[in-house]
């Protein structure tokens, strides 16, 4: 794979525009993995959160799949891709697209958790738990709080058994992630007061997940979500 090394005034955007030019041109194949973050940043001689940036991006435009661990792989390019939500520097410079883009994943998260309530199965259940014990484990630890709050999400969006659901949360977690790395999340999970009240929000939605309580899966969704939100408008306010 022919990767350009990039320049100081070049940012996150041109990795991802040169991986993205890889695979549309098919000299990066669907199935095929990607090099490690670690790699890949060495490899375009930038640091490892510009490189998580582009990987996001690509995600974003359905362009990769982001597995747990961080291992990347090449998926086919979907069709009229960037029709699916407005351009990612859109977002990043319009505050409005960022509220409404935080209102319909609240909107979308909510009915994801009700669902889930109904339709989980015991291996859903496991899965949470984990998550939470990891949480628990790695209190103001960045990267993973970043990570296990991501995983916690996508686990409910798959507990629905829905496939239409999980698209929709994949399709706008993915920008949604982009948007928030701008306005400093990484201050967000390494806060140990911000990393302790997240985690006692996730196992009140798990508690009323595991009773099959959607009414009540809800409204902890809903404080869950309004806290965040809240957190990242005083960013975005600054």
């Amino acid at each position: 794979m022919d990767l350009s090394k990039l320049t100081k005034k070049n940012h996150y955007e041109h990795i991802t525009e040169q991986i993205k030019q890889l695979i549309l041109s098919g000299e990066l194949a669907p199935g095929e993995k990607l090099p490690s973050t670690k790699d890949l940043s060495d490899q375009f001689g930038v640091g490892r959160s510009t490189t998580r940036e582009a990987l996001s991006a690509l995600k974003a435009m359905g362009l990769i799949d982001i597995r747990q661990g961080g291992n990347c792989t090449v998926k086919s390019p979907p069709l009229q891709t960037q029709n699916l939500l407005p351009d990612l520097q859109v977002l990043l410079t319009n505050k409005q697209t960022i509220l409404e883009l935080l209102e319909v994943r609240k909107s979308l998260e909510v009915s994801n958790v009700a669902i889930a309530a109904l339709k989980r199965d015991d291996q859903d259940l496991l899965v949470l738990e984990q998550i939470l014990t990891e949480m628990s484990q790695h209190m103001g630890n960045e990267e993973i709080g970043e990570r296990t709050d991501m995983h916690f999400h996508s686990t409910l969006a798959r507990a629905t058994h829905n496939s239409i659901m999980v698209k929709l949360f994949e399709t706008i977690s993915a920008q949604l992630e982009v948007v928030i790395r701008e306005t400093r999340r990484v201050e967000i999970y390494s806060n140990q007061a911000v990393s302790q009240h997240f985690y006692t929000e996730h196992q009140a939605i798990f508690e009323a997940i595991k009773n099959q309580e959607p009414e009540l899966a809800q409204a902890r969704m809903k404080d869950h979500l309004l806290h965040v939100e809240g957190i990242l408008l005083r960013y975005l306010n600054n």
